[in-house]
């Protein structure tokens, strides 16, 4: 299979207060097109800073990260932005939904930027996907917590992403919301061929990838494959 993420030597520093902080250090991993990955470890373990280096949300301090076959090190921030457009999915624990746009408009803002023709019709189709055909009017005040990450994930799938990242993608919601959210998550991961990485608490979610990596301190201190996931 193709390699479609490569995470080679990265570390990450702060400087804060005239001290260096360290909070990456030494992280070495690729990541296989199509495949799925959680990555778990405690709180200040590193896990949300790694996803959003991977991302291109950040810069890493040394080290080198390719993603797709692009490499992020030296890009700019616009440089970065226009990467992330075109070939990444982003889902965030609180939602990031525009509160002054409707459900429909935040899902066709990703496709409007990309200049998509037929933005409208193609959010309504993926509003179809996550069951809220009828809610596309409504404002995200006005929607539950489950079915405003529906509208996320509808979102982060507009751009036909090569990779999902998620971060804590069912942390806000209930368990019963929680397992329908992580059903149609995957479900639509698989139907599109998109590759996933998340980020979670939760093991028994991350026990839903194919692969388990766990960090602590900063470093990655085990890689899993899933007996069985394919």
């Amino acid at each position: 299979m193709a390699v479609i993420l490569s995470v080679k030597d990265v570390e990450k520093t702060y400087q804060s207060g005239g001290k260096s902080l360290t909070v990456l250090q030494e992280i070495r991993f690729e990541v296989e097109a199509a495949s799925t990955v959680s990555i778990v470890g405690p709180s200040g373990s590193g896990k949300t800073t790694l996803l959003g280096l991977c991302a291109g949300l950040d810069r890493v301090s040394t080290g080198s990260i390719v993603l797709n076959g692009i490499s992020l090190d030296d890009l700019g921030e616009d440089e970065r932005a226009r990467v992330r457009n075109q070939h990444v999915g982003f889902i965030f624990q609180n939602f990031q939904l525009l509160p002054t746009l409707t459900a429909l408009e935040n899902i066709m803002v990703p496709l409007e930027l990309r200049g998509q023709r037929n933005s409208k019709a193609i959010a309504q189709d993926l509003l179809d996907k996550v069951g809220l055909a009828d809610r596309g009017h409504h404002y995200p005040l006005q929607l539950s917590g489950g079915e405003q990450q529906r509208v996320s994930i509808a979102r982060a799938f507009s751009n036909s992403p090569k990779i999902l990242f998620a971060d804590e993608p069912t942390g806000n919601l209930d368990a019963d919301t929680s397992e329908t959210i992580e059903s149609l998550l995957f479900d639509l991961n698989r139907d599109a061929g998109t590759t996933l990485v998340l980020v979670t608490h939760d093991l028994e979610l991350a026990s839903k990838t194919q692969r388990i990596i766990r960090m602590r301190g900063g470093a990655i201190v085990s890689d899993t494959a899933m007996q069985g996931k394919v």
